[in-house]
């Protein structure tokens, strides 16, 4: 089945200000089954070694389960919402043996090679879909200060300054169930391109920034420049970033 597109994809990651790296991202081709990808990021939270274990085990669990996925027979959601309940799982099992409450949140998006899309999110980290260099969709982050904007108290530029915006509403490895916020793109086409990071990333731009960087340069590249430029912003208080760009050109 001919899709109209290739797929090109690159990830970035750095450290930031921070001592030490608690995300985590992966973009993982099926093994398979051609034109079939599966792209994650994960912002673990909880002292040094908590937060990494809990990325960690996100990570494990989505390429363990994605060997096993097929996008012939398999349902999309329900392999997602998979990872998230089994990642969430692991997570509170580590934390019995951990010092530190380990969390992490997740963003994750799959294309099958119909040229369908599903997403699953939980916690503050992002997933856009930018059509022909402008968004048509980004995830609704579980967080305390999205949920301020949602019910119009506070405007989307206040929520970027706000003092709370690290509080989350749901994330995995919680007492509570996470949240699993399910998206699906029926068709996606030639100049589409969808990114997932963290907000180590996506607190430093406007939709309109990251939709022109996205459009104008290569995967490689965009991940490389919205790095740089967030670590300019954040002007020595950075967080971890972490971000996986995937673009569909067109054949001609």
């Amino acid at each position: 089945m001919s899709t109209g597109y290739r797929i090109q994809a690159s990830t970035g990651i750095h450290r930031g200000d921070r001592d030490y790296q608690q995300d985590q991202v992966c973009l993982l081709q099926h093994p398979r089954h051609v034109g079939c990808l599966l792209a994650v990021v994960a912002d673990g939270m909880g002292g040094r070694s908590g937060g990494r274990k809990a990325s960690d085990q996100v990570m494990l669990t989505a390429r363990q389960l994605f060997e096993r996925y097929d996008p012939d027979t398999d349902d999309a959601a329900a392999f997602l919402r998979q990872i998230v309940e089994e990642s969430h799982l692991v997570i509170k099992l580590t934390a019995v043996s951990a010092e530190q409450e380990p969390h992490s949140t997740i963003a994750a998006f799959l294309i099958n090679p119909a040229g369908d899309s599903h997403w699953v999110h939980a916690g503050d980290s992002r997933i856009y879909h930018f059509r022909n260099g402008r968004m048509v969709f980004r995830t609704m982050d579980h967080s305390y200060v999205q949920t301020l904007v949602n019910q119009g108290e506070i405007s989307e530029e206040e929520a970027m300054d706000h003092p709370h915006s690290n509080i989350l509403m749901g994330c995995l490895g919680t007492e509570n169930e996470p949240p699993v916020d399910i998206h699906v793109v029926p068709r996606l086409a030639a100049g589409d391109a969808l990114m997932s990071c963290s907000d180590g990333v996506w607190h430093y731009f406007t939709p309109e920034e990251l939709a022109s960087t996205i459009s104008m340069l290569s995967p490689r590249e965009a991940c490389e420049f919205l790095i740089q430029k967030a670590r300019a912003r954040a002007k020595g208080m950075g967080d971890n970033l972490s971000l996986t760009i995937v673009k569909l050109e067109p054949l001609s």
